[in-house]
């Protein structure tokens, strides 16, 4: 039987690889899964760990906020401007 595992159960699996404290086939037997495929996900952490410091490595929560604070802010431009034009329409009040 295939155990399935989400991100966070491979990247913790992977760092415990990364540590060495254990050998990939007691990681593995206690985990159920293959050996190599513990060297893959090794193999990633230390390929790709650097992008978890980049700059676009932001928590999707972080992504949402910078999206509506740009769209707080275009809302807020698009307000000033129709202020703007609609003073200098002609008044349409009746006597």
């Amino acid at each position: 039987m295939r155990k399935i595992l989400n991100p966070y159960q491979k990247a913790k699996l992977a760092l415990a690889a990364f540590k060495g404290e254990k050998t990939f086939a007691e990681l593995a037997s206690e985990h159920q899964v293959h050996p190599s495929q513990l060297s893959d996900w090794k193999k990633i952490l230390e390929k790709e760990a650097h992008l978890l410091f980049g700059p676009n490595n932001k928590s999707k929560e972080e992504q949402r906020i910078a999206e509506l604070e740009k769209m707080i802010g275009q809302r807020e431009v698009e307000i000033e401007w129709l202020k703007k034009i609609s003073q200098s329409l002609p008044s349409t009040k009746k006597n």
